[in-house]
């Protein structure tokens, strides 16, 4: 759940937990490869070159599942997509094999020219407003987070098409202070793999 701890001057935002909020701005380079069909792959490093998250996965039943681990393996979120009403919803949950549900993340609408997906956090009763949203489009090659009006995270795609055609491609994630990375990079990657 998200929790507003006052720290260095900044309100927390923890999602997955406290250990993925730092009280500095945080750089972080994600690097994806594709393998296979569905199947993609994301290292996620901190600006030392340090490994700090892994997800991979691929097709469940008829939908998406994407595992994030930590650098030893351990799971920490499973991503599950579903479609309702023509609509992409993905729910979050901890560790690999649990039922409880940390968020829901759901496109606003199914054709939309700038992507926007809501995020719902397992208290919020009011099923229009989300908790946190995301905006961005495959033609920008961007995107950003937002709690409210407030920008909490942004991303700027290192796209070329060598890249593309290796089945490679590179983001430049900045996390604002305080703010639970984990959580930024699973609406990362669910807003990739909704555009995908």
């Amino acid at each position: 759940m998200a929790n507003s701890a006052w720290g260095y001057g900044v309100p927390m935002i923890s999602v997955v937990g406290d250990s993925f909020c730092v009280p500095y701005t945080m750089e972080i380079t994600v690097k994806k490869r594709i393998q296979g069909f569905s199947k993609a792959h994301y290292d996620v490093f901190d600006s030392s070159g340090n490994l700090l998250l892994q997800i991979d996965g691929s097709v469940w039943k008829i939908s998406k599942k994407r595992v994030m681990r930590d650098p030893t393996g351990i799971p920490l979120l499973t991503l599950k997509q579903t479609s309702a009403k023509w609509r992409k919803v993905w729910t979050v949950h901890p560790g690999e094999n649990s039922d409880d549900i940390l968020f829901r993340v759901e496109e606003r609408s199914p054709v939309q020219l700038k992507t926007r997906l809501d995020v719902f956090l397992p208290d919020n009763d009011n099923k229009k407003a989300g908790d946190f949203y995301v905006t961005g489009s495959f033609a920008s090659l961007s995107f950003k987070a937002y709690k409210d009006k407030s920008p909490i995270a942004q991303v700027h795609h290192s796209y070329s098409w060598g890249s593309f055609c290796k089945g490679r491609e590179s983001f430049k994630v900045r996390v604002q202070p305080e703010v639970d990375y984990s959580f930024i990079m699973a609406l990362l990657v669910i807003l990739e793999e909704n555009e995908n």
